[in-house]
């Protein structure tokens, strides 16, 4: 599947334009790394991976950057949480 790209999100629109699916991400660190804060899937394309394509677009764009990702939103931190292979580029989280 490939999505549009527009500076802070990567998302999907049907042929009549309606927006379903993307993801949101803004720059954080004086904009040496970003945030995802927001992710969404249209109900018609659940359950065929289309978020997890979201979220590893973000994640590939990190890599060819050398940015690090804070993961906000419950799906991207879900992906983090369970892709062991994301590591590189989880931005570690201040203690406070």
């Amino acid at each position: 599947m490939e999505f549009q790209h527009a500076p802070g999100r990567y998302f999907l629109e049907d042929d009549a334009g309606t927006l379903i699916a993307e993801v949101t991400y803004q720059p954080i660190d004086d904009g040496q790394n970003v945030v995802i804060d927001h992710t969404f899937v249209d109900p018609s394309l659940r359950g065929q991976g289309v978020a997890g394509q979201l979220v590893a677009a973000v994640v590939n764009e990190a890599r060819a950057t050398g940015k690090k990702i804070e993961p906000l939103c419950t799906f991207a931190r879900h992906e983090f949480d369970t892709k062991p292979e994301y590591a590189d580029v989880l931005r570690p989280v201040p203690e406070d």
